[in-house]
């Protein structure tokens, strides 16, 4: 049977905002996993093929392997992506939403709002 939660993986080095952005997703009804830098989450994915959310939310500017990176390298798998960013930048902005991303926004962003991108990036309706 097929999954009827949506599932988000969250990326970013401050793992406070990783564990708000879980709980806020989780209380919409959007299951969600965080990861505390690029590597960790590009591992999940390498290491365990039935690992496949639904949204990745990533953070622009990490240590290592930063949000831009890792838009980059799931190019082409499907997985949407929205890029979220303290420091925002119109060229970066320019660059990630060229490469598909389906929404940025800046950090503090309305928690509204990213549950918005999160519903429209999975297809999956709103929980009422």
């Amino acid at each position: 049977m097929a999954n009827l939660t949506p599932t988000a993986a969250v990326v970013d080095d401050e793992e406070s905002v990783g564990r708000a952005i879980k709980r806020l997703l989780r209380s919409a009804g959007i299951d969600a996993e965080a990861f505390s830098s690029g590597e960790a989450f590009l591992n999940r994915l390498s290491t365990d093929a039935s690992y496949r959310p639904d949204c990745v939310i990533l953070d622009v500017l990490m240590p290592g392997v930063g949000g831009v990176e890792v838009q980059r390298q799931l190019s082409g798998s499907g997985m949407p992506v929205i890029i979220i960013t303290a420091h925002d930048d119109p060229s970066v902005r320019a660059q990630v939403l060229a490469a598909g991303a389906i929404d940025y926004l800046r950090k503090p962003f309305d928690g509204a709002a990213l549950i918005r991108a999160v519903q429209a990036a999975t297809g999956f309706p709103p929980v009422p």
